[in-house]
């Protein structure tokens, strides 16, 4: 069992910047996310903590983001290089327009879901995918994982089995998280929780 948690938003989330292997700070409403993430995990592994580990990557997002976990679950954590985002290289912390104009025609015939990997010196698909296999097939026991949007993309595409195009599509809420169980995910959000603690009716 996996439980797959994306950070909150950031600053350079607001500012529409890829932020790939370089940094910012969680916002507001990125704290809140997190809080609210937390009280979600919760009461989905309350009695159960023992059994889990939680893994992070090391970026200072994803660590902010464990602490907030860690307030309302003794959860011990260890830092897993295998988790950071996906880097576009020298694209890491700009925006797509700002792409466009020092890099004139490199995001030609891209979408919305595969620009990343136009990058002259980023991380390639593969490369991505293989080491998000690497860190699946380390996995011994119940975990929390705390990675990022892209990453944990391909980190679910990889788990179920999916296509390119259907990893790239996924969405990464950030208000909620995944349970990989069983070659499958699903996602856990306020209301699938609300679901799963409401009395049967009579």
């Amino acid at each position: 069992m996996i439980y797959l948690l994306r950070h909150g938003e950031t600053v350079w989330n607001t500012l529409g910047r890829f932020q790939g292997q370089q940094d910012s700070p969680l916002t507001t409403r990125g704290v809140e996310q997190a809080d609210f993430v937390a009280n979600l995990l919760r009461a989905e592994i309350e009695g159960e903590t023992q059994a889990f580990e939680m893994h992070v990557s090391p970026l200072g997002r994803t660590r902010e983001t464990a602490e907030r976990i860690q307030r309302v679950l003794p959860l011990a954590s260890r830092e897993y290089a295998r988790l950071m985002e996906v880097s576009v290289g020298c694209w890491d912390g700009m925006t797509k327009f700002e792409i466009d104009m020092e890099y004139p025609g490199q995001l030609d015939g891209s979408d919305v879901f595969d620009w990343y990997f136009r990058s002259p010196d980023g991380e390639s698909f593969d490369a991505a995918c293989t080491r998000a296999k690497s860190w699946l097939a380390d996995i011994r026991r119940p975990t929390v994982a705390i990675s990022h949007g892209l990453f944990g993309r391909l980190l679910r595409g990889v788990y179920a089995g999916l296509s390119r195009r259907e990893m790239l599509e996924l969405p990464v809420p950030q208000d909620g998280f995944y349970r990989l169980c069983g070659g499958a995910f699903s996602l856990v959000t306020g209301a699938s929780i609300s679901r799963k603690l409401a009395p049967a009716s009579e």
